[in-house]
């Protein structure tokens, strides 16, 4: 541990060149990050340490207790919500502050990682000076840490007195097991609030993120008459339920691909005289051979939109080729909602306004809206109807979702700088 801070003393010294903008409050502020430094990269290395695969709900609940262990110093209020059985999920992460001045803010993360207790695991280890890998790291636990980070600093000098704060830290934002139960929670406490401000990842200094694009399932399932190979192409004995499987999916990349913020992924194909599968897990298992026509086809997908009307068209488009039947087969698909996407309002610009002109006050440069087709779906777009809201917050990183995926030490103690001084105007 002696080592890794020496290690990272390098930024706590790098001169940010300060514009006359900054008030003594605010510069106060950056020196209290700087102060606490040693102590933030501790509690990350903390938690990435722990294992807290979507799946893992003892896990998911261990890193939730350290957050209520820090959450409690700094004077909020903790709890931990409760998922039925069903949803089979740990459950979320709650802290608060109440008070009557300045805007109530919601404040965004997630505990779970794609990285399940069966996987290999990648503990936290410094790479170099300014590069780190673990599981979670920059998706997003760099960003979970970054937000306590700045609301301590801010509870340290007094800023936070008589401020409404709502720190929401879900449980199980890489797989959830039912959204409509698991956000019923999240997103009626959101509407308590003026903004919401998310820690995913950063995409470095010079942008955030005002809209993302909204994430849904698909099931295709198609089948054929099993009979003979010899007979394949046949009248009477028609294609097979894997041709119309390959036929529906190449139609679907022929007649859908290359709309703006549009994607839609086969991510697993099942085939063969018979199938199983179970939705819980995502195991399939096919029993077939080659000299049978294939009678059953399965194939799951999720679809990418930015707007509800995107969606509805793609899904109407999908389904007129689903109904084009090759011979002796049929096809079925069904379409599951998820995530909402998270429309770029007027309000949501006002905010990256605010965090420009912030950044542009702290030396960093601007910040222009990023591209919505460059993220994936987020949990702020489930509370994007209700209020105003920026994403892209947190720890700036590379390689989410895979192993090796790191964070960048050089950039993260300005970036815990910069979202306490937003915090800090937002709620002044």
């Amino acid at each position: 541990m002696k080592n890794l801070f020496l290690s990272l003393a390098f930024f706590l010294t790098v001169s940010i060149g300060f514009a006359q903008n900054l008030s003594p409050e605010e510069k106060k502020l950056i020196a209290e990050v700087e102060k606490n430094y040693a102590s933030t990269l501790a509690l990350l290395e903390e938690v990435v340490n722990i294992n807290s695969g979507s799946l893992n709900k003892e896990g998911v609940k261990a890193v939730g207790d350290v957050f209520a262990r820090e959450f409690q110093k700094i004077g909020f209020e903790t709890e931990w919500v409760e998922l039925p059985s069903e949803v089979n999920r740990a459950g979320h992460f709650v802290a608060t502050r109440k008070g009557s001045k300045g805007k109530k803010i919601f404040i965004i993360g997630h505990l779970d990682t794609v990285f399940e207790k069966d996987m290999p695991f990648t503990p936290y280890t410094i790479l170099n000076d300014s590069t780190a890998t673990g599981q979670g790291l920059n998706d997003m636990k760099g960003g979970d840490v970054m937000a306590f980070a700045s609301l301590k600093a801010l509870h340290d000098l007094g800023y936070l007195e008589d401020r409404t704060i709502t720190v929401y830290y879900n449980g199980d934002e890489e797989s959830s097991g039912n959204e409509e139960i698991s956000r019923r929670d999240f997103i009626a406490r959101a509407k308590n609030h003026d903004l919401a401000l998310a820690y995913e990842t950063a995409q470095g200094f010079s942008t955030v993120t005002v809209a993302r694009r909204g994430s849904s399932g698909w099931r295709l399932k198609t089948s054929g008459k099993q009979s003979h190979s010899s007979g394949v192409f046949r009248e009477s004995v028609g294609y097979g339920a894997i041709y119309e499987a390959a036929r529906i999916l190449t139609e679907f990349q022929e007649e859908l691909a290359g709309e703006q913020y549009l994607t839609f992924n086969p991510g697993q194909i099942i085939g063969g005289s018979d199938i199983s599968y179970d939705e819980i897990n995502g195991k399939g298992a096919a029993l077939g051979k080659t000299n049978i026509v294939a009678r059953e086809a399965l194939v799951t997908g999720d679809l990418r939109f930015l707007g509800e009307a995107q969606k509805e068209k793609a899904r109407a488009k999908m389904q007129e080729i689903v109904d084009r039947n090759l011979n002796q087969t049929d096809a079925e698909i069904i379409f599951k909602d998820g995530i909402p996407s998270m429309p770029p309002t007027e309000g949501n610009l006002r905010l990256a306004k605010i965090l420009n002109e912030l950044s542009i006050d702290m030396g960093y440069g601007e910040v222009t809206p990023g591209d919505p087709g460059s993220r994936g779906a987020g949990d702020i777009s489930y509370v994007a109807d209700c209020v105003d809201g920026i994403d892209g917050l947190g720890a700036s990183g590379s390689g989410a979702h895979a192993p090796g995926e790191t964070i960048k030490l050089n950039e993260y103690p300005n970036l815990i700088k910069r979202s306490t001084l937003l915090i800090y105007r937002l709620t002044r």
